[in-house]
């Protein structure tokens, strides 16, 4: 359980470190959206306004951490549980 809880922790500030790091780099250069649209996802989305303020950054940062967790957790239960 001490390996869990350890991996759960570095999980969640990798987590951190990507989101922070993207919604600066969103917030500095609006347009990369669309172009991540285009480029990596293969679709063409307009974004018509910029609505990035504390609250999507600290309600952002909460849901992918906890969605993070959950998906290791899982992954770790899988791995210990199949033979």
């Amino acid at each position: 359980m001490h390996n869990l809880n350890h991996l759960l922790k570095v999980t969640m500030a990798w987590t951190t470190i990507a989101y922070v790091i993207c919604f600066v780099v969103v917030l500095i250069f609006p347009s990369i959206r669309e172009l991540f649209f285009q480029y990596a996802l293969h679709t063409s989305i307009t974004i018509k306004n910029l609505d990035m303020n504390i609250g999507n950054f600290i309600s952002g940062l909460i849901i992918w951490n906890v969605l993070d967790v959950v998906f290791v957790w899982l992954f770790a239960s899988l791995y210990k549980s199949i033979k």
